[in-house]
């Protein structure tokens, strides 16, 4: 594009936390977006819709979709409806960048429809390549695209990677808030509550990855992606405790020297730059006070407690649909936790059960239609444990 500073953008899941993040950034630097989606929450869809000016949106719940061409009757916006029109607005949209914060699984098939009309992709869905790592960064690869990575931790890497060669870099160290259980047990889980899951730390996010956070899937998740991403082994990849939340990740090269990224954990730098990068432009953020700050501290994970990030570096290595297994019985999960229809714990369990039951056979599984095979067999079986 002739003019990185202000992309030709779409916004997809433009009413989910960076969603909303990523609008913040387009209109404070004049960056023209051609398109929004979200799923259900057309009337906010309406409002971004008549202040950013765009061309079309897409709602891909077809009575939403509905209710927004009654209300943007009097505009010259189209409205598309349902997950196949999502994707038609995709492909007719001529955005040069999409950013891509879908939540969950669904976001995978609009990552490709974004990679398969040439587009650069700001990926802030991390199922996408959770869940078809190979298959998406191949379509990066063989279409020329970018993939930019929104994740704060992998925005940080994305920047600290600039300081040295691929095969000057030794590991990467993601770090993790540790969520608010930080420093407890297994028999100290028992009876903590949704409502205690989503009291986050550092960070203002949507419910799920909260939980995700609180439980560190999130982290396991982050892991597989930097390892798609960056084109790094997962056991050179490292997770820190860092409670400040001011690091957001490291490259330690092969002389020892780590660099890191550092700022206040606002998300909107992270769009910002997935958008703009290499070129940096004016602050959106308010800036970091290291006196203010007063300390930085660092722990080891506790992955006997928090067996997801052990069990998604094991679902790595297993490598086929083994990630996707893992993200879609953690959907399932998650969501009967927050429905309140199970503990904590049961999440933990549940999870690694129908992990462990189905890797042997989905590590075969690479084409796109066996891995979501896989995960409808692992939403089942999910399903099924929990009672949901």
């Amino acid at each position: 594009m002739s003019d990185r500073t202000r992309p030709r953008i779409l916004i997809l899941g433009a009413t989910g936390s960076v969603g909303e993040q990523a609008v913040d950034v387009a209109l404070q630097n004049g960056m023209p977006v051609l398109g929004l989606s979200a799923n259900q929450n057309w009337k906010r869809v309406e409002q971004q819709a008549r202040r950013l000016g765009v061309r079309a949106v897409a709602m891909t719940d077809e009575g939403a979709a509905a209710e927004l061409r009654t209300a943007l009757a009097d505009t010259d916006i189209r409205v598309y409806g349902g997950e196949a029109g999502h994707l038609d607005m995709i492909r007719a949209s001529g955005a040069d960048f999409a950013v891509n914060a879908v939540l969950g699984e669904a976001g995978l098939t609009p990552t490709l429809a974004v990679l398969e009309s040439g587009m650069d992709l700001a990926l802030a869905n991390k199922e996408s390549l959770v869940v078809a790592g190979e298959i998406v960064m191949r379509e990066a690869r063989e279409r020329g695209c970018a993939i930019t990575p929104v994740d704060s931790e992998h925005c940080a890497i994305f920047q600290a990677l600039r300081a040295g060669a691929q095969g000057e870099i030794k590991r990467l160290i993601l770090t993790a808030s540790g969520g608010p259980f930080f420093g407890r047990k297994r028999t100290e889980l028992v009876n903590f509550t949704a409502d205690d899951a989503l009291k986050h730390p550092t960070w203002s996010m949507g419910a799920k990855i909260t939980v995700d956070s609180a439980t560190l899937m999130n982290k396991g998740f982050e892991v597989i992606e930097a390892a798609h991403l960056f084109g790094v082994d997962a056991n050179r990849i490292d997770v820190v405790v860092h409670r400040e939340s001011i690091i957001h990740s490291m490259v330690e090269y092969i002389d020892n020297s780590v660099i890191a990224q550092m700022s206040v954990p606002d998300m909107r730098l992270c769009v910002q730059y997935a958008l703009t990068a290499p070129v940096r432009t004016a602050a959106v953020i308010p800036p970091l006070d290291l006196v203010a700050a007063g300390k930085l501290t660092f722990a080891a994970p506790d992955t006997d407690t928090f067996v997801l990030l052990g069990l998604a570096k094991r679902m790595l290595a297993v490598g086929g649909a083994a990630p996707a297994v893992l993200n879609a019985a953690n959907e399932v999960a998650v969501a009967a936790f927050l429905a309140r229809k199970i503990r904590l714990l049961e999440i933990f369990d549940a999870v690694t059960r129908v992990s462990e039951e189905l890797a042997p056979r989905a590590k075969g599984a690479h084409t796109l239609s066996e891995i979501l095979d896989f995960d409808r067999e692992a939403r089942a079986r999910a399903s099924a444990l929990l009672g949901s």
